[in-house]
This record gives C-alpha cells, sequence and structure tokens, in this order.
C-alpha cells in the first residue's frame, strides 16, 4: 500500500509544479503571460496522507523557477523528500527531483529526473524534437552501469507539456466556471491527453491569507490515462496575478492525498 501511496502522491507533487491578495480583489488575467515571469518564484509545500482514521505527514516538497543559463528559456526545478511518519512507521523513504526546461512559446524541450525509491535509484531524460515531431525518452540505473538504458520515443504535437510544465501553463490561463481545455502530457515518452476543467470558484484560508480561488480537475484516473484506476484530483489556484496553486488533493482507492502551501519566496 505505502508503494502506491507513493505513486499517487509523485504524480500530484509534479502536477503541482507548480503573492500576496486581498480578498474580494477582481479576477486577474493572466493570459499571455511569458514563461520567464515565473522566474525566481519558489513554492513549498507540506503532503499529508489520509487512510482510515490516520493522517500522517510524508513529504516536503519545492517548486523553484530560473533563467537556464543564458538563454531566454525558463528551468523549474522540482523537488520531492519523504519525511515524518512515512519513515518512522513504515520504514519507507522516497527522493524525486526533476528539471523542465521550458521555451519561450511555454514548450517543453527537456525533463531530467532522479527518482529513488529506497534502494532503486532511476535516471531519466526526455529531450522533445519538434521539427521531428518525436519526444525520446531514455531512462538509466545508475547503481549498474551494465544494464541496458529503457529507450522510449513517441509522436509528439507542436505544444506539449511534462507534469510540472503543465501546472505553469494552465497558471497562465484565463480561469473561469465552466471553462475547460485540454493540454498534451508527456511522461517517460509516453503521451496522454488530459481533459482540464474549471468546478468553482470557492473562498479558501491560506499562508497568502484568505482568498478566492479556483477548482481545477485534471483528467488524470481512467483506461490510458496517468493512473489507470478509479480517482480523482482537483488543484485550487488562487485568483492572484498568477494564479498561484494553493492546495491539491487526490482521492484514490488507497487514501486521500492533501499537498498544501506552506512559503512563497523569491
Amino acid at each position: 500500500m505505502v508503494f502506491r501511496l507513493y505513486n499517487s502522491l509523485g504524480v500530484l507533487c509534479l502536477f503541482l509544479g507548480l503573492s500576496m491578495t486581498i480578498w474580494a480583489q477582481a479576477p486577474t488575467s493572466s493570459a499571455g503571460r511569458l514563461p520567464m515571469s515565473f522566474a525566481g518564484e519558489t513554492l513549498s509545500y507540506e503532503g499529508k496522507v489520509s487512510k482510515l482514521l490516520m493522517t500522517v505527514s510524508v513529504a516536503d516538497l519545492k517548486f523553484t523557477a530560473s533563467q537556464a543559463d543564458s538563454s531566454g528559456d525558463l528551468l523549474i526545478k522540482t523537488e520531492a523528500i519523504s519525511k515524518g511518519t512515512l519513515l518512522k512507521l513504515f520504514r519507507y523513504s522516497f527522493l524525486q527531483t526533476y528539471e523542465s526546461t521550458i521555451d519561450s512559446h511555454f514548450r517543453i524541450i527537456r525533463t531530467t529526473k532522479h527518482d529513488v525509491q529506497k534502494d532503486r535509484v532511476r535516471d531519466g531524460d526526455a529531450d522533445f524534437d519538434y521539427d521531428q515531431h518525436r519526444v525520446t525518452y531514455v531512462e538509466t540505473d545508475p547503481k549498474d552501469p551494465n544494464r541496458p538504458p529503457r529507450r522510449i520515443a513517441s509522436e509528439i504535437g507542436p505544444v506539449m507539456q511534462d507534469m510540472v510544465s503543465a501546472i505553469y501553463y494552465l497558471r497562465t490561463q484565463p480561469l473561469s466556471v465552466g471553462h475547460g481545455l485540454e493540454i498534451q502530457v508527456s511522461d517517460s515518452g509516453l503521451v496522454y491527453k488530459v481533459p482540464v476543467s474549471v468546478t468553482l470558484r470557492e473562498q479558501m484560508k491560506t499562508v497568502l491569507g484568505r482568498v478566492n480561488c479556483w477548482r481545477v480537475e485534471p483528467q488524470i484516473f481512467g483506461t490510458g490515462r496517468l493512473i489507470e484506476q478509479e480517482g480523482k484530483m482537483m488543484i485550487w489556484f488562487a485568483d492572484d496575478a498568477k494564479h498561484t496553486p494553493v492546495r491539491a488533493v487526490i482521492d484514490s482507492q488507497y487514501g486521500k492525498i492533501e499537498v498544501k502551501l506552506r512559503a512563497v519566496g523569491k
């Protein structure tokens, strides 16, 4: 059960990839926002898992956006580290680090990841070639250099996202109840179409204060989707200039995972 909960948490962490505002402030559209407008932003979260009558803190999450070298690309570094009860009771640990590079057209052009689950370690690298309409993913085991790399290649469309850049892309969109869109997301060389809908505008208490938020529901559960099981995912974006992600929840047959914003830094 712990391993399955961790996999769901990993998906949630990477979808979060994800500015003080005053309650009752008029909605601010961020449509047309450029990738580099997020540079310098750091978002820190805490992840908890609820099962039966027990709720435990299981992970610290951080998303840091910066300029990639001297280019105009945006680099988002994502880190999820296990902690607390997950380590003490279940003796289970994990570390996930991602680097997502986004070009000026808000397309993912490269994803690198380092995934540690107890003694299992995997490194992955996905390169997106929009001229050849192809993503190529290579996964290696750094603990076993003689093991042949795992390679996956898939055809891609003109605009692709990975699991982190998708959240930042959503933050650029004008959100309103009933609004929907579809995002093409690539993970580990595979390509998924993810329908996304805005289902509610509600007031929430957050570290930013009491703010109005948009509840957004990406359809990641089901046959042929990112998670092939029953479940539901919801993300709340603050109705501020940057649509800051303040909370996310996954409900699945293995329990409820909740991630809340703890701090915003520069």
